[in-house]
């Protein structure tokens, strides 16, 4: 990435005004003026989430959802598993970010991969039911979270698996077994994110729990770029619906 498309990224991530009356239009908002370097900064500041999409269980000839997957750079994680899956649905808000995935498409001749305009607490592809979905680094910026996590509830089939990897802050007493993060952690992240509308979460792990049956959890920290010493928290989670359950 050149300096300048650098310095243009960090702009729009803390300086520039984000406008707009709908969750569609402040999105656009943001990433219009960075879309062309998004991957390549991302790729300094999203953690985990090759991790998270290699270990993600191959649905052969299944059908795949990457609910706020904007540019699809998400979708080189799966390599040469992608030709396996029938379907894959790139769902964005961020017109912006779609355009730069409908180029990927095209440049990589991934004619079963479609980006769609469309909201993630909503969007029901024609092949439902779905057997994997994802949330890569976007629940945190999905307003009514819980409502994009019971919707992926519904649309997945019985034992269909969801992939969530993202920032996030812990309660102040987290279950068993999970980390606990200090009062300056749990402080200081969701106010530096809420200028980018980013808002870590400490209720998603929980939830996540709740909703699905654990296949693989970790949590982490990473380097923020420009931010020297200092560390984000992360999390990845693999879950799948129980096959018989009466939550609904």
């Amino acid at each position: 990435m050149s300096l300048s498309t650098e310095f243009k990224v960090l702009y729009h991530m803390l300086l520039a005004p984000i406008r707009g009356h709908s969750h569609a239009e402040r999105l656009d908002s943001f990433y219009r003026g960075q879309a062309q370097g998004y991957d390549t900064f991302r790729e300094r500041l999203l953690h985990g989430r090759g991790e998270m999409w290699r270990a993600l269980p191959l649905s052969e000839h299944g059908l795949l959802i990457d609910m706020g997957g904007g540019t699809g750079a998400n979708l080189l994680y799966l390599e040469d598993a992608l030709a396996h899956y029938r379907k894959v649905y790139i769902v964005d808000l961020a017109i912006s970010l779609l355009q730069v995935a409908k180029q990927r498409v095209q440049a990589h001749g991934w004619r079963h991969v479609v980006p769609v305009a469309a909201d993630a607490t909503t969007f029901v592809p024609p092949e439902a039911p779905v057997d994997v979905i994802t949330f890569s680094y976007s629940l945190t910026m999905i307003p009514d979270w819980f409502k994009a996590l019971d919707h992926a509830w519904k649309l997945l089939r019985p034992g269909g698996i969801i992939g969530v990897v993202d920032f996030y802050v812990s309660r102040k007493y987290p279950h068993d077994n999970q980390v606990r993060h200090g009062w300056l952690t749990r402080t200081f992240w969701p106010l530096w994110f809420a200028f980018d509308n980013v808002f870590p979460n400490p209720d998603h792990i929980p939830y996540l729990h709740h909703r699905f049956e654990p296949v693989q959890f970790a949590e982490s920290r990473a380097r923020m770029p420009y931010m020297p010493g200092v560390r984000v928290p992360y999390y990845h989670f693999i879950g799948r619906k129980p096959r018989h359950s009466a939550i609904t």
